[in-house]
C-alpha cells in the first residue's frame, strides 16, 4: 500500500488545483443530491400535510418547486463538471507518469537496458499505468467526497431535524460500508492482481505470436502457441468472473446496509414526531437524505474491487521509478550527462581475456578472430567484453580487461567512447539514411559516405536515392546483410578504439565479406577488433585466431 500511496501523492500533485476542483465539485454533487431528496421529501410531506388540512391553497408551492429545479439543474452541472476536471486531470497526470517512467528506463546503463525486454518493458509500463487511470476517479476523490458530505450532513441533520436522526444516519452508514467494502477490498486483490498479471501475459505472448508468426508457421509451432494463449485467456475471465462475484456480493450488502440505515431513519423520525421533537415533514428530510446518501457508498464497489489491480501496478511501477524524489516537473539527468573521452596509455593493451580454452592480449592496431561450435558462447563472451553481462564478477578481475580494466569498473559514459558492439540483430529506425547513420556521431555527408564505403554499401545506397532515401520500421526495404552493413557503418563513424564485431560477413559472399573486412580496417587502423566467425577466420586482417570448446563462466 506504500506504493498506492506514492502514486496517489504524484497524481494529486501533477495536477494539484485540478484535482481540489474535481474533488470540490464532486462533494457538491452528492451534497446536492442529498439536498435534493430531502426538500422533495419535505416537500411532498409538506404538501399532503397542507392538503389534509384543507390549507393547501395557502401552501407555498413555487419557492420549493423552485429550490428543487435549482439542486437538480445544480448537480448536473456539477456532475458534468467535476468528470470533466478529474479524467481530465487524472488523464494529463497519468500520461506525466508513463513519460517519467519511460523517460528513466531509457536513462539506464547499457547494462541494465541488456536486462530488459524492450516490447515487455513497455508493454508492462503502459498497461500498469492504465490500471491506475481509476485510483483517482473511483476511489480517491468517491471517498473524500463521501467523507466530506456525510460530515457535512451530519451537521445539517443536527441542526434541522435533531442529533438522534443525524447519528443514526452516521453510524449506520459510515463504519458498516467501511467494512462492506474492506472486505470487498480484501477479497479482491487475488482475483484482481491474478487477472491484471496473466492479462501482460496475453499481451505479451499476442506480441510474440504476431512478432514470430512466420518462424512458428514454420515449424508448426503456431498451433501450439495459441492453445496456450487460450489457457492464459480463460485464467484471466476466471479471474474476472471470481472479483465479478465479490463485487456483486459486495453490492448486495451494500444495497441491504442502504435499505436498513433508511429503515432506520424512518423509525426515528417516527419517534421524533411522535415526542414532538419534530414535525412530520422535517422528519421525512431524514428518511430522504438517508436514501439519497447510498450514492455515497454505492459507487465505490468498483474502485475497491480493483484495489488489488491498482496496488500491484503500483507495486511494479514502483520498482521503474523512486517516487520518493519523482517531481513531476524535473527529471535527474545524472546518467545522462556526457562524460569526456577517457586518456589510456598508449602502451596499455586494448583487451586482455584469460580464459579456460585461450588467452588473447590484443593491442592497439591488432584483429582477433574468435571462432566455435554453435551455442558454444561466441557471443556471450563479447557481451562479457562489452561489459553488457555481469559475468565474470566473481571471477578475478584481469580475466577479461579492456585497456587495464574490468569493463564493470569503466565509467559507463567513458566506456562508451572507447569500445561499440555491433550485434547480429540489426536495430534501425524507421526514417532516413542520414538520420540511421547520425546517431552514432555528428558526421558529415563525406564521412558517412566514406563509412558506407568501408562497409561495401556506397553503391547500393547511392542506386536508392543516397542518404536520404527512407527506411521502413526496423529497416525495412534494406535486405538482412545490408541492414547488418548500415549497422557497421554506424560504428565505424563512432571510431571505437575496440571495435566488437558478431558475425559481421554473415550472408555475404566471399568477395564481398573480403572488401568488408579490408574498409573496417582500412577506417581504423589503430582500432583493436574482434570478430567472432564461423567462416572466413583465416582471413589476413586477423592475426589471431582464437577457438572456443567450452563456454564463458557466468
Amino acid at each position: 500500500m506504500r506504493a498506492l500511496l506514492h502514486v496517489i501523492r504524484f497524481l494529486v500533485g501533477a495536477a494539484p488545483w485540478a484535482m481540489a476542483r474535481g474533488a470540490l465539485l464532486s462533494v457538491a454533487v452528492l451534497v446536492m443530491g442529498a439536498a435534493l431528496l430531502g426538500l422533495s421529501g419535505w416537500f411532498i410531506t409538506a404538501a399532503g400535510i397542507a392538503g389534509l388540512a384543507g390549507i393547501g391553497i395557502a401552501f407555498d408551492f413555487f419557492r420549493p418547486s423552485a429550490g428543487v429545479r435549482f439542486l437538480a439543474l445544480g448537480r448536473a452541472a456539477a456532475r458534468y463538471g467535476e468528470r470533466l476536471l478529474s479524467h481530465d486531470a487524472t488523464l494529463r497526470a497519468l500520461a506525466e507518469l508513463r513519460v517519467k517512467l519511460l523517460e528513466r528506463e531509457s536513462a539506464r546503463d547499457a547494462r541494465g537496458l541488456m536486462r530488459l525486454r524492450s516490447e515487455g518493458v513497455l508493454t508492462r509500463i503502459v498497461a500498469d499505468v492504465d490500471a491506475l487511470d481509476g485510483l483517482a476517479v473511483r476511489l480517491l476523490l468517491p471517498v473524500l467526497a463521501a467523507l466530506l458530505t456525510h460530515v457535512a450532513v451530519f451537521w445539517v441533520l443536527g441542526w434541522l431535524v435533531g442529533w438522534p436522526m443525524a447519528w443514526t444516519i452516521l453510524v449506520g452508514y459510515v463504519p458498516f460500508a467501511a467494512l462492506i467494502l474492506w472486505q470487498l477490498g480484501r477479497q479482491g486483490v487475488g482475483p484482481s492482481a491474478r487477472m491484471e498479471i496473466e492479462a501482460q501475459t496475453l499481451r505479451r505472448g499476442m506480441i510474440d505470436v504476431i512478432r514470430d508468426r512466420e518462424a512458428l508457421i514454420l515449424r508448426g509451432r503456431i498451433g501450439t502457441r495459441e492453445d496456450a494463449l487460450l489457457q492464459t485467456d480463460d485464467r484471466v475471465r476466471g479471474s474476472a468472473c471470481e472479483l465479478d462475484h465479490a463485487e456483486r456480493i459486495a453490492a448486495f450488502r451494500l444495497g441491504v446496509l442502504v435499505t436498513l440505515v433508511t429503515g432506520a431513519a424512518l423509525a426515528v423520525g417516527g419517534w421524533l414526531v411522535t415526542a414532538d421533537e419534530a414535525g412530520a415533514a422535517v422528519a421525512a428530510i431524514g428518511v430522504f437524505v438517508a436514501l439519497a446518501l447510498s450514492e455515497t457508498v454505492l459507487p465505490l464497489r468498483r474502485g475497491f474491487s480493483e484495489l488489488g489491480r491498482m496496488a500491484g501496478a503500483a507495486q511494479r511501477l514502483s520498482h521503474s521509478g523512486d517516487f520518493d524524489h519523482m517531481d513531476s516537473r524535473t527529471l535527474p539527468q545524472e546518467s545522462l550527462r556526457a562524460e569526456p573521452s577517457p586518456s589510456v596509455q598508449s602502451e596499455t593493451p586494448a583487451l586482455t581475456i584469460r580464459h579456460p580454452d585461450f588467452s588473447m592480449v590484443l593491442r592497439p592496431g591488432d584483429a582477433a578472430a574468435i571462432t566455435g561450435a554453435s551455442g558454444i558462447g561466441k557471443t556471450t563472451l563479447l557481451l562479457q567484453i562489452a561489459g553488457l553481462l555481469d559475468a565474470y564478477q566473481q571471477a578475478p578481475a584481469e580475466e577479461i580487461a579492456v585497456f587495464g580494466k574490468p569493463p564493470r569498473d569503466w565509467e559507463e559514459a567513458a566506456f562508451r567512447d572507447l569500445v561499440t558492439m555491433v550485434p547480429q540483430r540489426s536495430a534501425l529506425l524507421r526514417g532516413t539514411i542520414r538520420e540511421n547513420l547520425a546517431l552514432a556521431a555528428d558526421a558529415t555527408d563525406a564521412e558517412m559516405w566514406t563509412a558506407l564505403a568501408a562497409a561495401d554499401l556506397h553503391e547500393t545506397i547511392d542506386e536508392r536515392g543516397g542518404l536520404d532515401a527512407r527506411l521502413g520500421e526496423g529497416g525495412g526495404g534494406l535486405s538482412g546483410g545490408q541492414a547488418r552493413r548500415l549497422c557497421l557503418a554506424r560504428a565505424l563513424l563512432k571510431r571505437p578504439r575496440l571495435l566488437l564485431l558478431d558475425e559481421p560477413t554473415e550472408g555475404l559472399d566471399d568477395e564481398t565479406s573480403h572488401r568488408v573486412l579490408i574498409g573496417i580496417r582500412r577506417t581504423l587502423p589503430e582500432a583493436a577488433i574482434v570478430a567472432v566467425l564461423h567462416r572466413g577466420s583465416g582471413h589476413p586482417v586477423f592475426e589471431q585466431t582464437c577457438t572456443l570448446t567450452s563456454p564463458p563462466r557466468a
